[in-house]
């Protein structure tokens, strides 16, 4: 294999996929996950991939898409740990926020802190709010803590370190001369901002999750390198962007978002070759549907994301996940009103039709009885169509006295109606007209939805990745390499020195440099971007608004100005007379990387020429008859109309009447939903 071979592996609840990509010949290959050991199933993928030609030791690159982190989080299986906090915020993880899981159930309890307070220790110092010493150290006191300290990872946590991370960084060093050899994680390298809760949770989970982590990567650093693998080891970031090892097993947290987040890279990579900049990203697979917004070819972030029942402070890709998958059960409640997920099938038993037990009706069960999907073409024993028939009979039909037909019809519409709401929050509610977007599908389901959702949301076309049941892998292949950094600043901006505001982005570009270096980027491949979250004084939350690199009182000006608008934009109003004060700067440094040809070659041939067969496919209620293709020998440039179904080998779609498919040079499908 030449030189330029790189392989991506992202790993899944049920697949790990991996994609290898080399001379512009793309191959793709799924083994089963191993949720005891997830390490194990990336590397049977990539043995497999060697077994069918992969030269592991001519691999230039290597991206993995991890879900270690998360599930240790989703489980609660993390490392013990302790927290080392200013004296009188011992409780902070345990009281948390106003907010209940249930506003009017007084007995709801609220999650689990993820440092028992026998393990929480107070030391006396305190810093104000702009980090001047109002009580120093005790250095005394944290040296006698090494001997109460009984735990394999330490959190240390100081009120306003965000401001001033000197007590931090002496704690740490006082720990280490008193003979303390664990991790220790500061929240000022963690999470340098504000909001107590959120800073605590954070630096918290990242030192839970170090050993775990840690041990995870050395075990895949360990086969790599016993197979002379050259490419370093790099994991996509919940951010969009590939990090070095080492740093993701430093901070954990960093990774809990990575598979979404490479799907969503993965998207706008493809949707950028067809000259798509601005887009809805639908990832739906057999329990869930993630889905996120792209505007000007870079994904939207956010710091607010959360992962089971805690806040992640980290840099995230804005993703809105609903419980809506090809697995998804649907069934009629007490009140009579048919429901679909969010409770799944899963891939075992999976829908009635995979014919491996399953009884409860499911999405893809729909679409299979209306003859959109043919279980038997993709699974050995797949279960007869009486068997699906009977299910959505008793579970929906009967009760809801009506026709199976008419029942399998009710249950896609109540899932488009789920994806549509979800898809609507990153659009409407952000301030955003669909009608502006492509609405990129992937994952196993997405492409049978999709053309439907776009005629809901009145979005004008349709995209379809060619690998679009393997995109996070793909995406890890495609993605820059992406760190941020942020330090909190809550000032008013009217009397923010643009010195003092430059000298601070200066030391957070500074970091940002450091990390490119370490991550071998040239100078030629670098950027680096300001923001600053900006809030009306009195606001609880903020947006992020650029902020340019020379500084000066206009420039400070026109930042506000951004601000205002982005305000009117998300809130529909704005006021250009009220106080505005700074919350949190931050820098993005990115180190741009070339993407590999994933172009597909031209099968040759007509349109005509791909067609397999034709069946009645279920439409608003109306069986029409409708030709069946093979994705895989659809022309370049070839065009059809709707209805149509297209059989791939990893997702179907269905055009749906009175739209146009054209299939792209790089073998993607666009579907004109108005043509």
């Amino acid at each position: 294999m030449p030189e330029d071979a790189r392989a991506g592996v992202d790993v899944g609840g049920t697949f790990t996929d991996v994609v290898t990509a080399s001379g512009g010949e793309v191959s793709v290959r799924k083994t089963p996950s191993t949720p005891d050991r997830p390490d194990e199933g990336v590397t049977n993928g990539l043995a497999a991939a060697a077994e069918a030609g992969l030269d592991l030791d001519a691999l230039s690159f290597f991206g993995h898409g991890t879900t270690h982190a998360t599930n240790a989080v989703l489980e609660g299986e993390w490392a013990e740990t302790a927290l080392v906090t200013t004296a009188g915020f011992r409780d902070v993880l345990e009281i948390g926020r106003q907010t209940r899981p249930d506003l009017y159930d007084l007995f709801a309890e609220k999650p689990a802190p993820v440092v028992p307070r026998e393990r929480r220790y107070e030391v006396p110092e305190r810093l104000d709010e702009r980090g001047s010493v109002r009580d120093p150290l005790d250095e005394a006191a944290v040296a006698d803590l090494a001997d109460e300290i009984d735990a394999e990872s330490v959190a240390v946590c100081l009120l306003f370190a965000f401001e001033n991370d000197a007590h931090e960084r002496r704690v740490r060093e006082v720990l280490r001369d008193a003979g303390v050899e664990m991790p220790i994680t500061l929240s000022s390298e963690a999470h340098a901002e504000i909001r107590e809760y959120e800073r605590t949770v954070t630096t918290a989970l990242d030192a839970a999750l170090r050993p775990t982590m840690e041990r995870y990567i050395e075990r895949l650093d360990r086969w790599l390198r016993a197979r002379d693998v050259p490419a370093p080891l790099t994991v996509m970031a919940s951010n969009g962007g590939l990090i070095a090892a080492g740093d993701a097993a430093e901070r954990p947290t960093t990774t809990l978002l990575s598979g979404p987040a490479a799907g969503v890279q993965g998207a706008a990579h493809v949707a950028e070759r067809r000259g798509f900049a601005d887009l809805l990203t639908m990832d739906m697979g057999g329990t869930s549907c993630d889905v996120s917004l792209v505007t000007e070819g870079d994904p939207k972030l956010t710091t607010d994301a959360a992962v089971g029942d805690y806040p992640i402070g980290s840099p995230a890709v804005d993703v809105h996940t609903v419980g809506s998958g090809g697995g998804s059960v649907a069934r009629v409640d007490a009140g009579g009103a048919l429901r679909v997920g969010p409770d799944s099938a899963g891939a075992e038993p999976g829908p009635v039709c995979y014919g491996r037990g399953g009884e409860r009706p499911t999405t893809t069960d729909a679409h299979a009885l209306l003859g959109r999907i043919d279980p038997a073409r993709f699974l050995d024993g797949a279960a007869d169509e009486s068997a699906v028939r009977a299910a959505i009979s008793e579970h929906v039909a009967e009760p809801l006295d009506s026709t199976v037909t008419e029942a399998a019809q009710g249950i896609l519409d109540v899932a488009a109606a789920n994806l549509e709401r979800a898809l609507r929050v990153v659009s409407v509610e952000r301030g955003r007209d669909p009608r502006e977007f492509t609405l990129v599908a992937f994952g196993g389901a997405g492409p049978l939805h999709a053309p439907r959702i776009a005629e809901r949301l009145d979005v004008p076309r349709v995209l379809i990745p060619r690998h679009a049941g393997v995109l996070s892998a793909v995406g890890l292949l495609v993605s820059d390499v992406r760190y941020h950094h942020s330090a909190s600043r809550v000032r008013p901006w009217a009397e923010v020195d643009p010195a003092a505001l430059d000298s601070a982005f200066e030391r957070l570009e500074a970091a940002g440099r450091s990390d490119l270096d370490d991550a071998g980027v040239p100078e030629s491949r670098r950027s680096l971007e300001r923001v600053v979250d900006l809030r009306y004084a009195g606001q609880s939350f903020s947006l992020s608004v650029p902020v340019p690199g020379d500084l000066d009182a206009a420039a400070l000006n026109g930042v506000a100005k951004r601000f205002h608008d982005a305000h009117e934009r998300r809130y529909g109003h704005a006021d250009p007379d009220a106080d505005v004060e700074s919350v949190t700067l931050r820098v993005r440094a990115r180190g741009r990387t070339d993407a590999p040809d994933l172009s597909a070659a031209d099968p040759g041939g007509t349109v005509a020429d791909a067609r397999r067969e034709s069946r009645p496919v279920g439409f608003a209620g109306e069986r029409t008859e409708t030709p069946v293709y093979d994705r895989e020998r659809l022309p370049h440039g070839g065009r059809f109309d709707g209805p149509a179904v297209v059989e791939g080998g990893q997702t179907t779609c269905v055009v749906r009447p009175g739209q146009r498919a054209e299939v792209a040079e790089d073998g993607s499908l666009l579907v004109e939903v108005d043509p």
